[in-house]
């Protein structure tokens, strides 16, 4: 019995779930790689990562596939110095509302995530949010 193919859209990725996103950071920051959105991510991260959606997400490959390349984008829009410093000053608190924001804008791989957009956005989850100063990572 073979499964049929999806096909994946890189040019228009589609939205996904929040809480699958979460799984993805909450795995890096379990295994003390929290800090991957300063640093980057490695391929062998990347697929330690991709193994722990596979658990939670195997029955739906289409999502999971969407999972993990909104999750590489997200950590690679981090680069930008605007949103580096924005995670320095916020913290851990700022994952939550980064996480939601990568799961819903229109996202290009190739392109990755417009960094003026995603602060924008990140901006006025923050402002919804907002509860005071957290402690830096």
């Amino acid at each position: 019995m073979t499964t049929p193919l999806t096909p994946v859209n890189l040019s228009d990725v589609a939205r996904v779930d929040p809480n699958h996103l979460a799984l993805a950071l909450e795995y890096m920051v379990k295994t003390g790689r929290g800090l991957a959105m300063l640093r980057g991510i490695t391929e062998a991260e990347l697929r330690e990562v991709d193994q722990a959606l596979w658990e939670e997400l195997g029955s739906n490959p289409a999502e999971r596939v969407a999972v993990l390349v909104r999750f590489r984008c997200l950590i690679r829009v981090f680069a930008a110095r605007r949103l580096a410093n924005l995670l320095l000053q916020t913290g851990y608190r700022l994952l939550a509302p980064a996480q939601r924001v990568a799961a819903r804008m229109r996202l290009n791989a190739d392109l990755g995530f417009n960094p003026i957009k995603f602060e924008r956005a990140l901006i006025e989850q923050l402002a919804t949010t907002d509860t005071g100063p957290a402690l830096a990572a």
